[in-house]
């Protein structure tokens, strides 16, 4: 048997809405009967276990008259109904005697059970209800049932008093996939508050490449030029240069001249002195000049080799090519810039944090965020560096995190709405991070009180950790939050229509 289910139970028309635990009696007040010829009043109890929701609709139970009760089961693994299995309920008197047993084999509808017990006495009944199903095998128990002697001894449903809040009922909740609720808890987190900030590209992950000398852009080598967003590699060729002559041009192919003479004195030097056709001293000086006029070449723009005297322009870092500023036998000056390269595997957010909120972060202050144009929440521990002055113009602090981006959906220049954790813990109830929804700008979730019922919660909000949101005002622990398809209860809250599909009672 599952221990601690947790009970709602209500009356609808003239009673009193009555909350206690499963162990407690669920007892109403009856007030005043009302006219003949009003309907009498039933009652609704929605109830979870770990394994199971019940909700559960019944009339006026009396002495000799076996209406039909609507079972609803929900299997809250998935959040499907219940497709088959059987259910028994026994019905056992406070006073002593025969309890009244009523066993369905299969559902009439896919979740919904529809036994109908006959009472043969009036009095306090406690229901015992069995599920054994495929999809579960519970034990729920419900107490204070009223069983009244006649008719007129029930309550009569009042005109006007329908049920209060928003209508989602249960054939809807099956029928939408990722609709999901769970209990609220109490806890603690730390204490958080918002601010916004920036993707920054992280330091020695970002490179400008400029033209080194004067030249002209090779009009053949752009096609093959890699393209904003294309990955690149360290030493990879970008682009070709023909230089200027009066800007390097001339120099680099007076060296590579000078080179080569430099070399063949050098292997003539070296033949002379290896017959003893010449003094050591002359291979010595030949060896000189051979070394500066390699330096002199190396000092000079390099040129790969087979290029025809065009001057490469190779990628400094790997990374990803954010901009291109080439255009086909277009005439540069010297730092003219060509590429910009950027490595996203690991990114900086800088965070503007409000003066107000200054005092309150520290090295060990994590940061939860997000980005324009997402839902996807990233966080990082990793504070790089804390601001000691404040920006007198827009009263806020820098502060710089490093945030892993291995599959570089965070983008370089990105606005971000960051939630940045204090070093305080605070109380309060805790929910899901997907329950909490934005309505202008305010934090809203929606609570589950019955089965078919939902009521929407503004909420004061005090930190976030990881999935779970810490509440401060709006949500009592034990209550049941919508934490999936809450923007489907949303639209039915903006709804005066009946589904199509009806109710299946």
């Amino acid at each position: 048997m599952i221990m601690g289910p947790h009970l709602a139970l209500s009356r609808s028309g003239p009673l009193m809405v009555c909350f206690a635990a499963a162990s407690l009696s669920l007892g109403c007040e009856k007030s005043d009967e009302g006219t003949a010829a009003a309907e009498r009043a039933g009652g609704a109890i929605t109830l979870w276990t770990d394994s199971t929701e019940l909700f559960m609709e019944h009339p006026a139970l009396i002495v000799g008259a076996p209406d039909k009760f609507a079972i609803h089961l929900t299997d809250v693994t998935d959040f499907a109904p219940l497709r088959s299995g059987r259910i028994t309920l026994r019905f056992i008197p406070r006073g002593g005697g025969e309890p009244v047993v009523v066993t369905q084999e299969t559902p009439r509808a896919p979740g919904i059970y529809g036994p109908s017990p006959e009472f043969k006495r009036a009095g306090i009944y406690d229901l015992a209800l069995m599920v054994e199903s495929p999809q579960a095998r519970d034990s729920l128990f419900i107490s204070g049932l009223r069983v009244y002697a006649t008719a007129a001894e029930a309550p009569k449903e009042e005109e006007g008093q329908g049920e209060a809040g928003i209508s989602f009922l249960k054939e809807q909740q099956w029928k939408t996939p990722e609709f999901r609720t769970a209990f609220a808890t109490s806890g603690e987190l730390f204490a958080s508050f918002e601010a916004t900030g920036v993707i920054e590209a992280a330091a020695g992950r970002q490179a400008e490449v400029t033209a080194p000398i004067a030249g002209l852009v090779d009009a053949s080598s752009v096609a093959r030029s890699p393209a904003p967003g294309q990955k690149v590699q360290r030493g990879d060729v970008l682009g070709y240069i023909i230089p200027s002559l009066g800007e390097g041009g001339s120099a680099y192919a007076e060296a590579r001249a000078n080179l080569r003479e430099a070399q063949n004195e050098y292997a003539r030097a070296k033949r002379l002195v290896d017959a003893d056709a010449a003094p050591r001293r002359r291979l010595n000086e030949a060896e000189n000049r051979l070394q500066a006029a390699r330096e002199t070449l190396a000092g000079l723009p390099e040129r790969s080799a087979g290029s025809g005297g065009r001057l490469p322009i190779r990628s400094p870092i790997s990374g990803e090519v954010a901009s291109r500023s080439i255009v086909p036998g277009s005439r540069l000056d010297a730092g003219a810039p060509l590429f910009s390269i950027v490595d996203p595997s690991i990114v900086w957010l800088r965070v503007n944090v409000p003066a107000a909120q200054s005092s309150m972060i520290g090295p060990r202050s994590g940061v939860g965020f997000r980005v324009e144009g997402s839902e996807r929440r990233y966080e990082s521990a990793a504070v790089l560096s804390m601001g000691s002055v404040i920006d007198p113009a827009s009263r806020t602090l820098p502060v710089i995190y490093q945030v892993p981006n291995a599959d570089g959906s965070i983008k370089v220049g990105a606005n971000a709405r960051a939630q940045i954790q204090s070093g305080n813990r605070i109380s309060g109830v805790l929910i899901p991070a997907s329950a909490v929804l934005d309505e202008d700008g305010r934090p809203i979730a929606y609570v589950q009180p019955e089965g078919e019922t939902f009521e929407k919660r503004q909420l004061r909000v005090g930190g976030q950790q990881g999935d779970r949101i810490l509440v401060l005002d709006g949500i009592k622990p034990g209550e049941r939050v919508v934490t999936g398809a809450a923007y489907q209860v949303r639209l039915a809250s903006l709804s005066t229509s009946v589904p199509a599909e009806g109710h299946a009672h």
